[in-house]
């Protein structure tokens, strides 16, 4: 009797133990998912769901074979890609790029979301433009100059991608004032941007 009592003693500790252990996973992981995916703008927080992973490495890879390294082609290409996908609101938090591709629909924050993922396994430098009720993505094109406006940001030229107007070209024109852009933000590191100046010419 004793004997047994010592061995349920013994797996009833490792099943506490294992429990444990596994709570402080989901804790430990739940943070990460909050410092990694939220970011507060003001009265409100921002979710972001960019993903660098194989699935968006493939698709990236797969838009931009026939471009030869140009990077206006493979641009262009991803982001045609993105505003070919049907407009809807979507009412829950952003979706992850594979879920707005295997859905086929998403609101500026899941094409957002899938555009800038595409970008970043591509490695283009690009962040998230956040203004009131939208969301769109710039982009730094290094030595390219398409004699079109941009946003400067801290003097560094970056082209507007919008991804929710149909067939829009790489350099879409601001729509908004300077003054309405609330942050501008690096959804790999969830971090927004030092501004220290700003200006659309």
């Amino acid at each position: 009797m004793f004997i047994k009592s010592k061995s349920l003693r013994n797996l009833s500790f490792l099943i506490s133990i294992i429990f444990l252990i596994n709570l402080f996973y989901m804790i430990y992981s739940s943070f990460f998912i909050v410092k990694n995916q939220f970011t507060d703008i003001g009265d409100s927080t921002y979710v972001n769901q960019v993903r660098v992973d194989e699935y968006t490495k493939k698709l990236a890879d797969f838009l931009t074979k026939n471009c030869k390294q140009d990077s206006i082609c493979e641009v262009q290409n991803m982001l045609d890609f993105v505003t070919q996908i049907p407009y809807k609101i979507n009412e829950s938090i952003a979706k992850s790029p594979k879920k707005v591709v295997e859905q086929n629909f998403g609101d500026c924050d899941d094409k957002s979301n899938l555009l800038i993922s595409l970008l970043k396994v591509k490695d283009y430098e690009a962040y998230f433009v956040l203004v009131p009720n939208h969301i769109f993505v710039i982009i730094n094109l290094e030595g390219i100059n398409l004699n079109k406006k941009a946003l400067y940001v801290n003097n560094k030229k970056y082209y507007i991608l919008e991804t929710t107007a149909t067939n829009s070209k790489i350099a879409f024109p601001l729509k908004y004032k300077i003054e309405d852009i609330e942050a501008i933000i690096n959804p790999f590191t969830n971090k927004k941007l030092v501004i220290d100046s700003l200006e659309y010419k």
